[in-house]
């Protein structure tokens, strides 16, 4: 996420949760390893030892729902004994071999994100015969190894993994036809707050922080395309816009 590192301590991470539940936030997303375009592999050790205070101390402070933002096996592992409920990987459990036999034990909800490469390269020239696609036969194809490995189906979320190896023409049509992914016949998880592609549309919006039109623009048209949970940094401002959309569908109804 573009605020990586502005809640580094276990203290400031359970500050920011508390500040993020008081604003409206349904589920608390907590990862130690940025997966960023050109962010570097930290190694296990280093990510578990970034990430189990700060989970703990936020688990201490509130019994809100807790995601664990992980590719790696082991720390999901001690995430959920440290409080997580949810495992969202943006790897769709294929980084490490150990993740599919991890999530069916582990029995909480997955969420499986398409990438295209690895965070290091993966903006360097993605290329798709069609985007939106191969985007659905990759999720299609990890439901079925996750459901084979013995994870319940019914717990399985997806994700187009917006920005994650995408240009910004296949990010805009993968928002536009959102709405296909109902086909995989679970719900959908959509995160474009503060990513580079609202840049490419409004090049003002060069600092992640200028960019709250843009990702509430994108939160909304994702939830008129049946998104179930929206990804986002700024929760006020998101909770408010999807308040007033709902306001006035039910008013038109």
């Amino acid at each position: 996420f573009s605020d990586g590192g502005l809640a580094a301590t276990p203290q400031a991470a359970r500050d920011h949760a508390l500040a993020l539940l008081d604003q409206g936030a349904d589920i608390l997303d907590v990862g130690a390893e940025s997966t960023r375009p050109g962010a570097a592999d930290i190694g296990a050790e280093e990510e578990h030892a970034r990430l189990i205070p700060a989970l703990e101390a936020i688990r201490a402070a509130t019994d809100a729902p807790i995601s664990v933002d992980t590719r790696r096996a082991a720390v999901a592992r001690a995430a959920v004994a440290a409080g997580a409920g949810l495992w969202n990987d943006v790897s769709a459990l294929s980084f490490d071999p150990g993740s599919l036999t991890a999530a069916a034990e582990l029995g909480v909800p997955v969420v499986l994100m398409h990438a295209q490469g690895s965070p290091g390269t993966m903006q360097d020239a993605p290329r798709y015969r069609d985007v939106v696609g191969d985007v659905l036969a990759f999720l299609a194809a990890r439901i079925g190894a996750a459901v084979r490995a013995g994870v319940d189906r019914r717990r399985l979320i997806v994700d187009p993994g917006i920005g994650f190896g995408k240009t910004l023409a296949h990010n805009l049509t993968l928002t536009a036809e959102l709405g296909r992914f109902a086909a995989l016949g679970c719900p959908v998880l959509y995160g474009a707050s503060r990513k580079s592609f609202i840049a490419r549309v409004d090049p003002r919006a060069g600092d992640p922080a200028d960019r709250l039109g843009g990702s509430l623009a994108a939160a909304l048209a994702a939830a008129d395309r049946g998104a179930a949970i929206v990804r986002v940094h700024d929760v006020a401002a998101t909770v408010q816009a999807l308040a007033v959309r709902r306001a006035v569908l039910e008013a038109g109804a």
